[in-house]
C-alpha cells in the first residue's frame, strides 16, 4: 500500500477509470457511446419524452442532441414522433432494433461493471454501490450539474 492508495480522490479517479474503459468497450459501437446508451435506455423504458425534456434531463446541448439523435436514427434504434398533444414536440421513442440491442448492451454492461467491481465481494459491491448512490444524490443536491458539458469543463479548469 501507498500514501496515495488512501487519497479519497486518487482511488475514485483510478475506478472511474477503469469504469470508462470498461463501459467504453461495451457501448463503444454504439452511435454517441455512453450518451447514446442513455438515450436509448430512456426511450426503451420509460415514457416517450420529448427532445427537450431528455436534453435537460441528461445535460446535453439541444445541437449535440440533434446530432446524436439523427445518428440513432440512421442506425435504426430510436424514432422521433410528433407528440398527440402538440405536432411540434418530437417524441423519442426506441424501435424494436433498439429494444434488441439495448439488451445486448444491457449484457455487455453487467460484464463491464463486474470486471470494475471483481476485486470485490457480491455483498461489498451492493454496499458499494448504494453508497456511492447515496453520495451522489447528496453531491447533486448540493452543487447540482445542470449539463454534462459543464461537468467536463469544471473538471478541466481544475486540472494543472
Amino acid at each position: 500500500m501507498t500514501a496515495l492508495d488512501e487519497d479519497f480522490g486518487f482511488t475514485l479517479g483510478v475506478v472511474f477509470r477503469a469504469y470508462v474503459k470498461a463501459t467504453n468497450v461495451a457501448v463503444g459501437d454504439l452511435p454517441g457511446g455512453h450518451r447514446g446508451y442513455q438515450i436509448l435506455t430512456a426511450a426503451t423504458r420509460e415514457q416517450p419524452e420529448s427532445q427537450s425534456a431528455l436534453c435537460q434531463r441528461f445535460g446535453i446541448d439541444r445541437t449535440v442532441m440533434t446530432y446524436l439523435l439523427d445518428d440513432l436514427e440512421r442506425a435504426d434504434l430510436v424514432t422521433r414522433r410528433p407528440a398527440p398533444t402538440d405536432r411540434r414536440t418530437r417524441l423519442v421513442v426506441a424501435t424494436e432494433t433498439g429494444r434488441k440491442r439495448l439488451a445486448e448492451l444491457d449484457l455487455r454492461l453487467r460484464h463491464a461493471e463486474a470486471h470494475v467491481l471483481a476485486g470485490l465481494s457480491a455483498d461489498d459491491q451492493a454496499s458499494l454501490k448504494a453508497l456511492l448512490s447515496k453520495l451522489a444524490v447528496h453531491a447533486n443536491a448540493a452543487d447540482p450539474v445542470n449539463s454534462a458539458c459543464q461537468a467536463v469543463q469544471d473538471i478541466a479548469a481544475s486540472t494543472p
